[in-house]
């Protein structure tokens, strides 16, 4: 059996309210029907993961942690929704019931957003001014902190201890992207702990290398399962600069400007899935799609690679007039699917990908993601597929053919069936998935099935991680004893 594999997500910016909730103090009962609108809407479209901004700026949208409400979600930050609940624990719920996958994103480097209008006594760049450092309007942390990257680890780790969450997902922002005039002040940290390094910039880039390696353990240790992920700013470094880096002119590098060795990452296997933000289009001269996407290739070390791609520019004024052509998106996609190196994509943003300007999100829902997929593994982290479903029972009932089946017993690790997967398939027609029954269900019904045909089914378990059983059969003649 098997379908497609493919991650098709899409990224849900909390920050200054971008995508959700639309504003700022919604009534709690309105956040929660204007997120189960949004994973309907991505739903439909064929994705099957959403990248949930959980922590703006030193802030939390859930309950069970240190860091004081965001004031995103309530208005004031420290204040909690009225009435109370804990969005994380709504949201998971929502998508696993759905069969969505729940990264938990992060923002790491800042503890002030510049659209900060409330910053509560118990954000602890107030309690550790030490750890901080003002630049261009921002708060942000300086990592050169041993105490910091403790910080940063035990906040993640607290929420995959604490929250079902699929995946840890951290964006492009490390070291602040540089601002002619500005100066990063952490020259006392440097003299402190870089004795060591030839010059700051790489005592930079091993500050970062050092909280990514200690995160990437924390989340092992805590729960193996979870997925850990990057989004780094696309351009690791311009060929100019370096003869291994892309043909591309890009004015500011993820490696020489935010200190993010994020390839370095992927040779290590410290991340398991990368995601670099190549929001170019196939025409722009200094960093053009194509060209980019294709120099990520040879570097995926076994891991997994999606490229995250700019819906938000289709359609707009952009000085780059390549977006107002409704066939660049397609044309986009296509690229990707030649690759089998790439694995998926990732779109920023749901507000986009919902505002569907030049029908690129119709093409997603009848065309690149008309079949569905589920995600694909990573054997690396777990490669034993669950046992298979017993007793498949099927049935002709005047509603369309009932299927029923007992549940998969524990594999050899100990892993159970995630959820099940129904496949149909008749001599005239080639297997298909029919659904994804999440949440422990048994039972499925199959409304298509067409009065005077043969059929097949196939029940599989999958875990987790999604890797997949063998099939239990079954097959009727549909009657379909209606009346």
């Amino acid at each position: 059996m098997g379908m497609k594999r493919e991650m098709r997500a899409v990224w849900i910016a909390t920050v200054d309210n971008i995508d959700w909730p639309s504003r700022k103090n919604l009534p709690p009962a309105e956040q929660r029907e204007e997120f189960i609108r949004l994973i309907e809407t991505h739903k439909r479209m064929g994705i099957n993961a959403v990248f949930v901004q959980v922590r703006a700026a030193a802030d939390a949208f859930y309950a069970r942690g240190e860091e004081p409400w965001s004031e995103w979600l309530t208005g004031k930050q420290g204040k909690a929704p009225e009435p109370f609940y804990d969005p994380l624990d709504f949201m998971i719920e929502e998508c696993h019931r759905r069969g969505i996958e729940f990264h938990a994103w992060l923002n790491l480097n800042r503890t002030a957003h510049r659209a900060s209008k409330s910053i509560s006594n118990d954000n602890i760049g107030r309690k550790r001014p030490e750890w901080v450092f003002d630049y261009d309007g921002y708060q942000l942390f300086n990592f050169g902190l041993p105490e910091v990257r403790d910080y940063i680890t035990s906040v993640t780790t607290n929420i995959v201890h604490e929250y079902d969450v699929d995946g840890i997902h951290f964006d492009d922002y490390f070291y602040p992207y540089t601002v002619t005039g500005q100066t990063l002040k952490d020259e006392e940290a440097y003299q402190q702990y870089g004795s060591r390094f030839r010059n700051k910039n790489d005592w930079r880039r091993d500050n970062v290398d050092k909280l990514i390696k200690q995160i990437s353990d924390a989340i092992t240790a805590e729960k193996p399962y979870v997925k850990f992920g990057v989004s780094p700013f696309g351009v690791w470094r311009n060929r100019k600069d370096d003869p291994s880096g892309s043909a591309t002119e890009a004015g500011q590098t993820s490696y020489d400007n935010l200190y993010a060795d994020t390839k370095k990452w992927m040779k290590a296997g410290w991340i398991d899935y990368l995601v670099p933000q190549i929001y170019f289009s196939t025409k722009f001269d200094k960093v053009p799609f194509k060209i980019l996407t294709s120099w990520w290739l040879p570097h995926t070390y076994g891991r997994h690679l999606y490229i995250g791609q700019g819906p938000y520019r289709i359609g707009t004024e952009d000085k780059d007039r390549t977006w107002a052509n409704p066939s660049e998106f397609p044309n986009q996609m296509r690229f990707i699917r030649l690759n089998p190196e790439i694995l998926g994509s990732v779109f920023f943003s749901s507000k986009s990908l919902i505002g569907n300007k030049l029908g690129h999100a119709d093409s997603l829902r009848t065309n690149f993601y008309k079949d569905p997929a589920f995600p694909p593994t990573m054997p690396w982290k777990d490669h034993t597929a669950p046992l298979t479903p017993k007793n498949l029972q099927v049935k002709d009932t005047r509603d369309g053919v009932e299927l029923r089946w007992a549940a998969s017993e524990a594999a050899r690790d100990g892993s159970l069936a995630h959820y099940y997967a129904v496949y149909r398939y008749s001599d005239s027609e080639a297997p298909r998935l029919l659904a994804g029954c999440y949440e422990g269900q048994t039972r499925a019904l199959d409304k298509s099935a067409k009065r005077g045909r043969r059929y097949t089914y196939a029940v599989t378990a999958l875990d987790r991680l999604h890797n997949e059983s063998e099939p239990v059969l079954a097959t009727v003649y549909a009657r379909l004893a209606r009346k």
